[in-house]
């Protein structure tokens, strides 16, 4: 009875062992790793001089990807200043990450409006726009919601999600890193995607 029973346990050890499949061993990242959902992801928009652009024009850098608008009263701004203190701490090294700031209200947000908002953070920022189909084409490859609220005297706000995609040098590993991520967590995390491209 003894016996039968330990060969009973053993079996049935083996199969939770079995079940429990390989063990993960923890990320180096502090964002997110969304790459099975957006590794494929991409736009095609405009840059405030009329270019078309996509994320194939930015291959070799890290791209930093954020989506929002001009008249946002405190994420946009926010994560926008964030990225720009993100830049002057990685010095030497600012020049191969590139910060993206997609508008998701093209019907304010002109090119001329765009070249003047998201340099103002840094001179290295660049502002991306399309019509509202490209907008919207744009927010869902990347799972990016966002919704008119109606205002005071006809005007309107706009409800986003928040949240800056990293994306490697070679497009193929995506991070999302949370609104307000510490920066001390986004630069490590920069560092990491730029340390694969060496």
């Amino acid at each position: 009875m003894f016996l039968r029973s330990m060969l009973w346990l053993s079996c049935l050890l083996v199969l939770v062992l079995a079940a429990c499949g390989e063990a993960k061993l923890p990320s180096p990242f502090k964002a997110g790793d969304v790459s099975a959902e957006y590794a494929q992801a991409d736009f095609h928009l405009f840059d405030a001089a009329g270019k078309p652009r996509s994320l194939a024009d930015f291959r070799g850098k890290v791209v930093a990807l954020f989506f929002g608008y001009t008249h946002c009263p405190d994420v946009c701004p926010t994560t926008l200043a964030d990225m720009a203190q993100v830049m002057r701490q990685l010095d030497k090294d600012a020049g191969r990450l590139q910060v993206l700031f997609v508008t998701l209200d093209p019907e304010r947000d002109t090119r001329g409006l765009l070249a003047q908002y998201v340099p103002a953070f840094h001179a290295g920022f660049i502002g991306l726009s399309g019509d509202a189909t490209a907008t919207a084409q744009a927010a869902k490859a990347f799972g990016v919601t966002y919704q008119k609220q109606a205002g005071k005297n006809g005007g309107y706000t706009l409800d986003h999600s928040a949240g800056i995609y990293l994306i490697a040098p070679d497009g193929k590993r995506v991070l999302l890193a949370p609104y307000q991520q510490k920066t001390e967590f986004l630069l490590q995390d920069i560092r990491l995607l730029l340390a694969l491209n060496r």
